[in-house]
Protein backbone atom coordinates (compact mmCIF):
# COMPACT_ATOMS: atom_id res chain seq x y z
CA UNK A 1 0.00 0.00 0.00
CA UNK A 2 2.89 2.16 0.43
CA UNK A 3 6.07 2.60 -1.07
CA UNK A 4 9.13 0.85 0.26
CA UNK A 5 10.31 4.19 1.70
CA UNK A 6 8.08 3.69 4.61
CA UNK A 7 8.60 4.53 8.44
CA UNK A 8 8.85 0.98 9.04
CA UNK A 9 11.83 0.41 6.53
CA UNK A 10 13.51 3.34 7.54
CA UNK A 11 13.55 1.84 11.27
CA UNK A 12 14.43 -1.79 10.56
CA UNK A 13 17.08 -1.10 7.57
CA UNK A 14 18.91 2.06 9.73
CA UNK A 15 19.06 -0.76 12.49
CA UNK A 16 20.61 -3.63 9.94
CA UNK A 17 22.80 -1.10 8.16
CA UNK A 18 24.20 -0.16 11.61
CA UNK A 19 24.25 -3.21 13.26
CA UNK A 20 26.14 -4.90 9.89
CA UNK A 21 29.01 -1.68 10.31
CA UNK A 22 29.66 -2.72 14.02
CA UNK A 23 30.11 -6.66 13.48
CA UNK A 24 33.47 -6.34 12.12
CA UNK A 25 34.63 -4.41 15.41
CA UNK A 26 32.40 -5.91 18.01
CA UNK A 27 34.58 -5.98 21.45
CA UNK A 28 37.29 -3.86 19.92
CA UNK A 29 38.07 -1.31 22.25
CA UNK A 30 37.23 3.08 21.81
CA UNK A 31 41.31 3.75 21.85
CA UNK A 32 42.30 0.84 19.09
CA UNK A 33 39.21 2.79 17.22
CA UNK A 34 40.37 5.99 17.65
CA UNK A 35 43.64 5.28 15.64
CA UNK A 36 41.14 3.76 12.65
CA UNK A 37 37.74 4.63 13.05
CA UNK A 38 35.07 2.41 11.08
CA UNK A 39 33.92 4.92 8.67
CA UNK A 40 32.55 2.50 6.21
CA UNK A 41 31.54 -0.99 5.62
CA UNK A 42 34.23 -3.09 6.55
CA UNK A 43 34.50 -7.20 6.26
CA UNK A 44 35.60 -10.01 8.27
CA UNK A 45 36.90 -8.87 11.62
CA UNK A 46 35.50 -10.15 14.84
CA UNK A 47 33.62 -12.79 13.61
CA UNK A 48 35.41 -12.98 10.05
CA UNK A 49 31.89 -12.33 8.04
CA UNK A 50 31.86 -10.27 4.85
CA UNK A 51 30.76 -6.80 4.43
CA UNK A 52 27.37 -5.73 5.11
CA UNK A 53 26.19 -9.15 7.75
CA UNK A 54 24.57 -8.31 10.35
CA UNK A 55 23.99 -10.15 13.56
CA UNK A 56 21.48 -11.32 16.37
CA UNK A 57 20.29 -7.63 16.91
CA UNK A 58 19.00 -7.69 13.16
CA UNK A 59 17.61 -11.38 13.05
CA UNK A 60 15.78 -10.83 16.56
CA UNK A 61 14.32 -7.46 15.45
CA UNK A 62 13.17 -9.60 12.20
CA UNK A 63 11.56 -12.26 14.02
CA UNK A 64 9.99 -9.62 16.40
CA UNK A 65 8.60 -8.05 12.71
CA UNK A 66 7.18 -10.67 10.95
CA UNK A 67 5.41 -12.09 13.85
CA UNK A 68 3.40 -9.01 14.27
CA UNK A 69 2.16 -9.12 11.14
CA UNK A 70 0.19 -11.59 12.46
CA UNK A 71 -0.86 -9.60 15.35
CA UNK A 72 0.65 -9.84 18.50
CA UNK A 73 1.40 -13.96 19.69
CA UNK A 74 4.53 -14.07 22.49
CA UNK A 75 4.22 -17.69 21.49
CA UNK A 76 4.67 -17.50 17.86
CA UNK A 77 7.61 -14.87 18.46
CA UNK A 78 9.32 -17.31 21.07
CA UNK A 79 8.88 -19.76 18.19
CA UNK A 80 10.81 -17.63 15.76
CA UNK A 81 13.36 -16.85 18.23
CA UNK A 82 13.98 -20.85 18.20
CA UNK A 83 13.92 -21.04 14.68
CA UNK A 84 16.30 -18.63 14.15
CA UNK A 85 18.59 -19.80 16.54
CA UNK A 86 18.58 -23.40 15.73
CA UNK A 87 17.86 -23.38 12.26
CA UNK A 88 19.72 -20.17 11.10
CA UNK A 89 16.57 -18.70 9.60
CA UNK A 90 16.53 -14.75 9.42
CA UNK A 91 20.19 -14.81 9.46
CA UNK A 92 22.19 -13.54 6.41
CA UNK A 93 23.30 -16.42 5.00
CA UNK A 94 22.17 -19.35 7.17
CA UNK A 95 24.98 -19.12 10.42
CA UNK A 96 23.96 -17.56 13.44
CA UNK A 97 27.34 -16.15 15.48
CA UNK A 98 26.72 -14.45 17.81
CA UNK A 99 24.09 -15.73 20.57
CA UNK A 100 23.49 -13.23 23.85
CA UNK A 101 24.11 -15.77 27.29
CA UNK A 102 20.46 -14.63 28.78
CA UNK A 103 18.37 -14.92 25.20
CA UNK A 104 19.92 -18.38 24.61
CA UNK A 105 19.01 -19.19 27.89
CA UNK A 106 15.72 -17.88 27.43
CA UNK A 107 15.01 -19.72 24.18
CA UNK A 108 16.00 -23.14 25.62
CA UNK A 109 13.44 -22.71 28.47
CA UNK A 110 10.67 -22.01 26.03
CA UNK A 111 11.70 -25.21 24.01
CA UNK A 112 11.64 -27.28 27.24
CA UNK A 113 8.19 -26.01 27.72
CA UNK A 114 8.42 -22.82 29.65
CA UNK A 115 5.60 -20.04 29.42
CA UNK A 116 7.34 -17.76 27.26
CA UNK A 117 6.64 -15.08 29.63
CA UNK A 118 8.49 -16.82 32.41
CA UNK A 119 11.90 -17.33 30.14
CA UNK A 120 13.48 -14.38 30.35
CA UNK A 121 16.36 -13.45 33.62
CA UNK A 122 14.92 -11.47 36.74
CA UNK A 123 18.02 -11.51 38.18
CA UNK A 124 19.84 -8.06 38.26
CA UNK A 125 22.68 -9.88 36.38
CA UNK A 126 20.06 -10.51 33.32
CA UNK A 127 20.18 -6.78 32.44
CA UNK A 128 22.30 -7.00 29.20
CA UNK A 129 20.86 -5.44 26.10
CA UNK A 130 19.33 -8.31 24.10
CA UNK A 131 15.52 -7.09 24.66
CA UNK A 132 16.08 -3.72 23.71
CA UNK A 133 17.96 -4.30 20.35
CA UNK A 134 15.34 -6.05 18.75
CA UNK A 135 12.07 -4.14 20.25
CA UNK A 136 11.52 -1.79 17.83
CA UNK A 137 8.88 -3.35 15.71
CA UNK A 138 6.58 -3.16 18.31
CA UNK A 139 7.06 0.77 17.88
CA UNK A 140 4.86 0.44 14.56
CA UNK A 141 2.40 -1.77 16.64
CA UNK A 142 2.14 -0.01 19.44
CA UNK A 143 1.53 3.43 17.35
CA UNK A 144 -1.15 2.15 15.38
CA UNK A 145 -2.86 0.85 18.85
CA UNK A 146 -2.31 3.47 21.16
CA UNK A 147 -1.08 6.67 19.12
CA UNK A 148 2.24 8.51 20.05
CA UNK A 149 1.57 8.67 23.73
CA UNK A 150 1.75 4.65 24.19
CA UNK A 151 3.08 5.77 27.92
CA UNK A 152 -0.52 7.00 28.55
CA UNK A 153 -2.14 3.13 28.40
CA UNK A 154 -0.97 0.51 31.07
CA UNK A 155 -1.60 -1.92 28.46
CA UNK A 156 0.57 -0.80 25.86
CA UNK A 157 3.52 -0.33 28.18
CA UNK A 158 2.39 -3.91 29.36
CA UNK A 159 2.80 -4.83 26.06
CA UNK A 160 6.45 -3.55 25.97
CA UNK A 161 7.51 -4.89 29.40
CA UNK A 162 6.24 -8.74 28.15
CA UNK A 163 8.26 -8.67 25.14
CA UNK A 164 10.77 -7.58 26.51
CA UNK A 165 10.26 -10.48 29.25
CA UNK A 166 10.69 -12.86 26.61
CA UNK A 167 14.57 -13.29 27.19
CA UNK A 168 15.19 -10.16 29.82
CA UNK A 169 12.50 -9.53 32.49
CA UNK A 170 14.23 -8.02 35.01
CA UNK A 171 12.88 -4.61 35.52
CA UNK A 172 15.43 -2.31 34.44
CA UNK A 173 15.63 -3.96 31.07
CA UNK A 174 12.28 -3.19 31.07
CA UNK A 175 12.11 0.44 31.94
CA UNK A 176 14.68 0.75 28.68
CA UNK A 177 12.18 -0.85 26.35
CA UNK A 178 9.86 1.41 27.34
CA UNK A 179 12.18 4.21 26.77
CA UNK A 180 13.09 3.52 23.99
CA UNK A 181 10.05 2.65 22.79
CA UNK A 182 8.22 5.80 23.80
CA UNK A 183 11.17 7.97 22.16
CA UNK A 184 10.33 5.80 18.86
CA UNK A 185 7.02 6.98 18.56
CA UNK A 186 7.88 10.85 19.06
CA UNK A 187 10.54 10.30 16.24
CA UNK A 188 7.40 9.41 13.86
CA UNK A 189 6.28 12.67 13.51
CA UNK A 190 7.79 15.76 12.34
CA UNK A 191 9.41 17.17 15.64
CA UNK A 192 13.06 17.43 15.75
CA UNK A 193 15.37 14.70 17.31
CA UNK A 194 16.29 16.62 20.70
CA UNK A 195 12.27 17.58 21.60
CA UNK A 196 11.83 13.74 20.63
CA UNK A 197 14.12 12.54 23.12
CA UNK A 198 12.87 15.27 25.56
CA UNK A 199 9.58 14.38 24.87
CA UNK A 200 9.90 10.85 24.95
CA UNK A 201 12.04 10.67 27.90
CA UNK A 202 10.29 12.41 29.86
CA UNK A 203 6.75 10.80 29.68
CA UNK A 204 8.01 7.26 30.28
CA UNK A 205 9.97 8.84 33.70
CA UNK A 206 6.37 10.12 34.10
CA UNK A 207 4.53 6.62 33.82
CA UNK A 208 7.48 4.84 35.52
CA UNK A 209 7.91 7.22 38.47
CA UNK A 210 3.97 6.35 39.51
CA UNK A 211 4.85 2.28 39.84
CA UNK A 212 6.47 1.75 42.92
CA UNK A 213 7.57 -2.04 41.40
CA UNK A 214 9.86 0.07 39.11
CA UNK A 215 11.29 3.20 41.41
CA UNK A 216 14.11 1.02 42.58
CA UNK A 217 15.27 0.74 39.29
CA UNK A 218 14.26 3.90 37.67
CA UNK A 219 17.42 5.55 39.43
CA UNK A 220 19.63 3.81 36.95
CA UNK A 221 18.22 6.00 34.42
CA UNK A 222 18.67 9.99 36.22
CA UNK A 223 21.42 10.32 34.08
CA UNK A 224 19.12 10.01 30.70
CA UNK A 225 16.34 11.70 32.17
CA UNK A 226 18.65 14.93 32.98
CA UNK A 227 18.05 18.06 30.55
CA UNK A 228 21.96 18.33 30.55
CA UNK A 229 22.52 14.79 29.22
CA UNK A 230 23.51 15.74 25.96
CA UNK A 231 26.36 17.59 27.17
CA UNK A 232 27.92 14.34 28.46
CA UNK A 233 31.49 13.87 27.74
CA UNK A 234 32.07 10.86 25.81
CA UNK A 235 34.75 9.65 28.06
CA UNK A 236 31.61 9.38 30.55
CA UNK A 237 29.43 7.47 27.97
CA UNK A 238 30.10 3.50 28.27
CA UNK A 239 29.31 1.35 25.35
CA UNK A 240 29.09 -2.27 26.87
CA UNK A 241 25.99 -4.64 26.77
CA UNK A 242 24.24 -3.37 29.72
CA UNK A 243 21.60 -2.18 29.05
CA UNK A 244 21.77 0.90 30.35
CA UNK A 245 24.80 1.70 28.77
CA UNK A 246 23.85 0.83 25.81
CA UNK A 247 20.56 2.90 25.78
CA UNK A 248 22.80 5.95 27.33
CA UNK A 249 25.03 5.70 24.32
CA UNK A 250 22.80 5.29 21.63
CA UNK A 251 20.70 8.04 22.77
CA UNK A 252 23.57 10.16 23.44
CA UNK A 253 24.95 9.46 19.71
CA UNK A 254 21.33 11.08 18.57
CA UNK A 255 21.72 14.44 20.66
CA UNK A 256 25.23 14.77 19.21
CA UNK A 257 25.05 14.47 15.47
CA UNK A 258 22.78 15.86 12.93
CA UNK A 259 22.46 13.18 10.65
CA UNK A 260 21.95 9.16 10.31
CA UNK A 261 25.60 8.34 8.81
CA UNK A 262 27.57 10.36 11.44
CA UNK A 263 24.84 9.08 14.20
CA UNK A 264 25.65 5.51 13.73
CA UNK A 265 29.55 5.85 13.22
CA UNK A 266 29.86 7.64 16.48
CA UNK A 267 27.70 4.73 17.94
CA UNK A 268 30.13 1.84 16.78
CA UNK A 269 33.45 3.97 17.04
CA UNK A 270 32.13 3.74 20.80
CA UNK A 271 33.86 0.73 21.08
CA UNK A 272 33.18 -2.48 22.83
CA UNK A 273 29.41 -3.71 22.06
CA UNK A 274 29.75 -2.14 18.70
CA UNK A 275 26.97 -3.81 16.76
CA UNK A 276 24.22 -3.70 19.49
CA UNK A 277 24.80 0.41 20.09
CA UNK A 278 24.87 0.71 16.77
CA UNK A 279 21.35 -1.09 15.83
CA UNK A 280 19.86 0.89 18.85
CA UNK A 281 20.81 4.37 17.90
CA UNK A 282 20.44 3.14 14.15
CA UNK A 283 16.76 2.19 14.27
CA UNK A 284 15.92 5.19 15.89
CA UNK A 285 18.36 7.55 13.86
CA UNK A 286 16.83 5.61 10.91
CA UNK A 287 13.17 6.68 11.87
CA UNK A 288 13.90 10.26 12.20
CA UNK A 289 16.41 10.35 8.87
CA UNK A 290 14.38 8.29 6.65
CA UNK A 291 15.34 5.60 4.25
CA UNK A 292 16.62 8.35 1.97
CA UNK A 293 19.04 9.36 4.48
CA UNK A 294 20.96 6.33 4.95
CA UNK A 295 23.74 6.01 2.38
CA UNK A 296 23.15 4.29 -0.44
CA UNK A 297 26.68 2.45 -0.84
CA UNK A 298 25.76 1.28 2.34
CA UNK A 299 22.57 0.30 1.61
CA UNK A 300 24.05 -1.55 -1.68
CA UNK A 301 25.92 -3.69 0.51
CA UNK A 302 23.52 -4.95 2.91
CA UNK A 303 22.86 -8.31 3.28
CA UNK A 304 19.15 -9.39 2.50
CA UNK A 305 17.93 -6.05 1.79
CA UNK A 306 15.32 -7.30 0.00
CA UNK A 307 14.41 -9.28 2.72
CA UNK A 308 14.35 -6.65 4.88
CA UNK A 309 12.57 -4.65 3.09
CA UNK A 310 9.83 -7.13 1.78
CA UNK A 311 9.52 -7.96 6.01
CA UNK A 312 8.91 -4.10 6.46
CA UNK A 313 6.70 -3.68 3.90
CA UNK A 314 4.59 -6.43 5.24
CA UNK A 315 4.68 -5.03 8.60
CA UNK A 316 3.27 -1.81 7.61
CA UNK A 317 0.70 -3.26 5.02
CA UNK A 318 -0.66 -5.28 8.19
CA UNK A 319 -1.01 -2.35 10.50
CA UNK A 320 -2.76 -0.05 7.81
CA UNK A 321 -5.09 -2.47 7.29
CA UNK A 322 -6.49 -2.25 11.19
CA UNK A 323 -6.25 1.53 10.86
CA UNK A 324 -8.40 1.22 8.06
CA UNK A 325 -10.58 -1.21 9.49
CA UNK A 326 -11.05 0.90 12.65
CA UNK A 327 -12.21 3.93 10.39
CA UNK A 328 -13.94 2.20 8.25
CA UNK A 329 -16.29 1.10 10.79
CA UNK A 330 -17.75 4.30 10.55
CA UNK A 331 -19.43 4.41 7.09
CA UNK A 332 -22.29 3.26 8.36
CA UNK A 333 -22.48 6.39 10.53
CA UNK A 334 -21.35 9.35 7.96
CA UNK A 335 -23.94 7.24 5.32
CA UNK A 336 -26.87 8.96 7.43
CA UNK A 337 -25.21 12.00 9.29
CA UNK A 338 -25.76 15.53 8.43
CA UNK A 339 -24.31 18.62 9.16
CA UNK A 340 -27.27 19.37 11.94
CA UNK A 341 -27.23 15.76 13.40
CA UNK A 342 -23.04 16.03 13.53
CA UNK A 343 -22.83 19.41 14.21
CA UNK A 344 -24.97 21.04 16.95
CA UNK A 345 -24.28 24.03 19.57
CA UNK A 346 -20.35 24.66 18.72
CA UNK A 347 -19.62 21.05 19.11
CA UNK A 348 -19.76 17.70 17.50
CA UNK A 349 -21.74 14.71 18.35
CA UNK A 350 -20.03 11.78 19.99
CA UNK A 351 -19.29 9.50 16.96
CA UNK A 352 -17.46 11.97 15.09
CA UNK A 353 -15.08 13.02 18.44
CA UNK A 354 -15.11 8.85 18.48
CA UNK A 355 -13.65 9.18 14.65
CA UNK A 356 -11.79 12.13 15.22
CA UNK A 357 -9.59 9.99 18.28
CA UNK A 358 -9.46 7.08 16.04
CA UNK A 359 -7.78 9.07 12.81
CA UNK A 360 -5.12 9.81 15.52
CA UNK A 361 -4.37 6.60 16.88
CA UNK A 362 -4.25 4.96 13.67
CA UNK A 363 -1.81 4.70 10.83
CA UNK A 364 -3.29 6.58 8.73
CA UNK A 365 -2.09 10.53 9.82
CA UNK A 366 0.37 11.78 6.96
CA UNK A 367 2.43 14.41 8.88
CA UNK A 368 3.93 15.71 5.78
CA UNK A 369 -0.16 16.25 4.16
CA UNK A 370 0.51 19.36 2.93
CA UNK A 371 3.21 19.12 0.69
CA UNK A 372 2.03 15.59 -0.26
CA UNK A 373 -1.34 17.77 -1.67
CA UNK A 374 0.60 20.10 -3.18
CA UNK A 375 3.20 17.82 -4.59
CA UNK A 376 -0.18 16.42 -6.60
CA UNK A 377 -1.30 19.91 -7.62
CA UNK A 378 -4.36 19.90 -5.43
CA UNK A 379 -4.76 23.64 -4.94
CA UNK A 380 -8.84 23.99 -4.26
CA UNK A 381 -10.88 22.15 -2.29
CA UNK A 382 -12.97 21.10 -5.94
CA UNK A 383 -9.41 19.35 -6.95
CA UNK A 384 -9.21 17.83 -3.18
CA UNK A 385 -12.15 16.17 -3.71
CA UNK A 386 -11.87 15.14 -7.23
CA UNK A 387 -8.59 13.02 -6.66
CA UNK A 388 -10.55 11.16 -3.95
CA UNK A 389 -12.02 8.29 -6.25
CA UNK A 390 -8.50 7.72 -7.47
CA UNK A 391 -5.92 8.59 -5.20
CA UNK A 392 -3.14 6.27 -3.88
CA UNK A 393 -2.76 5.76 -0.42
CA UNK A 394 -0.31 8.21 0.27
CA UNK A 395 -2.36 10.92 -1.22
CA UNK A 396 -6.11 9.52 0.38
CA UNK A 397 -4.08 9.71 3.89
CA UNK A 398 -2.96 13.14 3.50
CA UNK A 399 -6.10 14.13 2.34
CA UNK A 400 -8.07 13.09 5.59
CA UNK A 401 -5.70 14.51 7.70
CA UNK A 402 -5.97 17.63 5.81
CA UNK A 403 -9.67 17.40 6.89
CA UNK A 404 -9.32 16.10 10.57
CA UNK A 405 -5.61 19.01 10.55
CA UNK A 406 -7.55 22.18 9.71
CA UNK A 407 -10.78 21.71 11.54
CA UNK A 408 -8.70 24.01 13.94
CA UNK A 409 -8.13 26.67 11.39
CA UNK A 410 -11.01 26.57 10.25
CA UNK A 411 -14.97 25.83 11.73
CA UNK A 412 -16.80 24.13 9.90
CA UNK A 413 -14.90 22.13 7.17
CA UNK A 414 -14.90 18.89 8.74
CA UNK A 415 -18.71 19.37 8.89
CA UNK A 416 -19.38 20.50 5.24
CA UNK A 417 -17.03 17.59 4.15
CA UNK A 418 -19.98 15.58 6.54
CA UNK A 419 -22.92 16.88 4.79
CA UNK A 420 -21.28 16.79 0.77
CA UNK A 421 -20.06 13.47 1.85
CA UNK A 422 -16.42 13.93 1.20
CA UNK A 423 -15.64 11.77 4.47
CA UNK A 424 -17.41 9.09 3.37
CA UNK A 425 -15.94 9.17 -0.29
CA UNK A 426 -12.03 8.93 1.94
CA UNK A 427 -13.35 5.97 3.98
CA UNK A 428 -15.08 3.94 0.90
CA UNK A 429 -11.46 4.68 -0.86
CA UNK A 430 -9.80 3.57 2.17
CA UNK A 431 -11.88 0.13 2.12
CA UNK A 432 -10.23 -0.58 -1.35
CA UNK A 433 -6.74 -0.99 0.03
CA UNK A 434 -7.83 -3.77 2.30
Amino acid sequence: MQSVKNKVSAGLLGLAIADALGVPVEFVDRKTLSKKPVQDMRGYGTYDQPAGTWSDDTSMTLCLAESLCLGLDYSDIMQRFHSWISQGEYTPFGVVFDVGNGTRNAINKFIKGTDPLECGGKDEHDNGNGSLMRILPLAFYLHSKYGEDITESDESMDIIHKVSSLTHAHKRSLIACGIYLSIATMLMGTISIDYAIEIGTYRAKEYYIKKEEFKQDLVYYERLFSNRFKETSADQIRSSGYVVDTLEAAIWCLLNTNNYKDCVLKAVNLGEDTDTVGAVAGGLAGLHYGYDGIPDEWLSVLAKKDEIESISKKLDASLNSDSIRSLCAYILYFESATRESAYQYASYDKPILKFMDEVYKSNLLSYDYLEVIKNNGLNTQEKIKAAIETADFELLTAILTGYIRQERFCEGLFASAIEDKTILKILRRFKKFL
